[in-house]
């Protein structure tokens, strides 16, 4: 997916709004855009609208595409990457409004309880291993694309995801060992 000079011929025609080159560009990118859509929302219907959007988007905004700053995929990847999460954010679906849990006695509210707790611990971690597992985790990359985001080499990436949970292996069990020594000296 190199920008190769028929490629850049396409992009200076899509910024002089010629449709054919957009059509051109969809057929060469959507499918990879698609997956990067999906793989974010995990819903067909709400990734087939958000594939609309970004080439919506990337046809608003062609001029503003440098092909001397970096690949056009990256910056399409980019357009569809905060589109999705936008749509997530603002997605009145995504919040639970009826009761999931298998058992009766169960609280509903333990989940957010462990939530906080887990944004609490991650927020302990150096600043590299926060983005780290902020972006495979949360946003849904890839350790290809993650490390590409993070601009190091993905030897590196790995590491710090190793080293992340690690850390965060660690904490939780030193908190299951409290917790098991203050039961033992309650009982």
């Amino acid at each position: 997916m190199n920008t190769t000079p028929s490629q850049l011929e396409l992009i200076k025609r899509l910024q002089q709004q010629d449709e054919k080159a957009l059509s051109s560009l969809y057929d060469q990118y959507a499918g990879a855009i698609y997956g990067v859509i999906l793989r974010i929302c995990k819903d067909g219907t709400l990734a087939d609208e958000l594939l609309q959007e970004t080439f919506l988007k990337i046809w608003n905004k062609a001029h503003l595409f440098d092909p001397e700053k970096g690949k056009f995929y990256t910056w399409a990847y980019r357009i569809a990457r905060n589109s999705c999460l936008n749509a997530l954010r603002n997605n009145n679906k995504l919040i639970q409004k009826e009761d999931l849990s298998v058992y009766e006695d169960i609280s509903t509210e333990e989940p957010e309880i462990d939530t906080i707790k887990l944004r609490g611990s991650i927020k302990q971690l150096e600043p590299h291993h926060q983005r780290a597992i902020e972006l495979v985790y949360f946003n849904g990359l890839t350790h290809n694309e993650a490390h590409e985001e993070m601009e190091v080499p993905l030897g590196t990436f790995k590491s710090y995801i190793r080293q992340a949970l690690k850390k965060l292996r660690d904490t939780y069990q030193k908190e299951l060992l409290a917790l098991w020594i203050l039961i033992e000296i309650i009982s």
